[in-house]
């Protein structure tokens, strides 16, 4: 009687494997096509122009916050309201930051370079607008004359008044903290694009939400949130761009 033997080598657990490929999916860096890059070229540009508009028009900025100032007593009345300061001005900021540390630590502590990357992407938004916005001549609303206050307003790109105010109030820099959340989308694209995208779109959403709640103060207008959303993602764009093909020149 003749017995069959098996000479090749046992094959390693199928858990392990599995483990170690999501092990560098997950940990690695990648570099997107050109061809996104494209598209998201194509996309600021419109959505720029777009913005551009409305801030020369300003008539939709101007209907919305007129909504929120009470002309009666020539003040926003939400402007010192404490739950909305507490929440929306605060917690929420604070939330972003903190959880965007404390992953920045755990990215450090696993070796996890797109998890570093990713938090780090989450910080250069707000630094993006912090920049413009320290440089910038334009007023909040709440300081204008239309609103009680005694600076001059002005369109984008307009001509810079005697009485400018205060200025440093463009773009909305509170919403972008919330926006910054869209670089979320860099820590699960490609392997899983629609979460991606759901996180793309979560950044947004929050983004607006806390912007709005600035708005129903009478610290910015409408476009001031648009305009430090498109220089989020503009600047999260760049940074990935030029960090993930740095980093795929020098493994080569």
């Amino acid at each position: 009687m003749s017995h069959h033997v098996n000479s090749s080598p046992p094959s390693e657990p199928s858990l392990n494997q599995s483990s170690t490929a999501m092990q560098i999916k997950t940990d690695v860096l990648y570099t997107l096509p050109t061809s996104f890059y494209r598209w998201q070229v194509l996309g600021l540009l419109t959505a720029g122009l777009l913005f551009i508009w409305l801030s020369r028009n300003e008539q939709l900025d101007w209907a919305i916050s007129n909504y929120w100032y009470d002309a009666a007593s020539q003040r926003f009345p939400w402007q010192n309201n404490y739950w909305l300061d507490l929440i929306n001005h605060r917690l929420l900021k604070i939330a972003v930051i903190t959880s965007t540390v404390l992953a920045l630590f755990y990215g450090i502590y696993r070796r996890n370079t797109r998890l570093i990357v990713t938090m780090l992407l989450i910080g250069v938004g707000p630094l993006v607008v912090g920049i413009l916005k320290a440089v910038s001549a334009h007023s909040c609303p709440w300081d204008l004359l239309e609103y009680g206050g005694n600076a001059m307003s002005f369109p984008l790109f307009g001509p810079t008044p005697a009485l400018p105010g205060p200025g440093r109030c463009f773009p909305g820099g509170h919403a972008s903290s919330g926006f910054a959340l869209m670089a979320l989308f860099f820590l699960f694209y490609p392997q899983r694009p629609r979460l991606a995208y759901w996180c793309w779109l979560g950044g947004i959403t929050c983004g607006m939400l806390m912007g709005f709640g600035q708005i129903m103060r009478g610290a910015h207008f409408l476009s001031h949130n648009l305009w430090a959303g498109w220089w989020v993602w503009f600047g999260q764009l760049a940074v990935y761009w030029w960090v993930s093909g740095y980093l795929s020149r020098k493994t080569r």
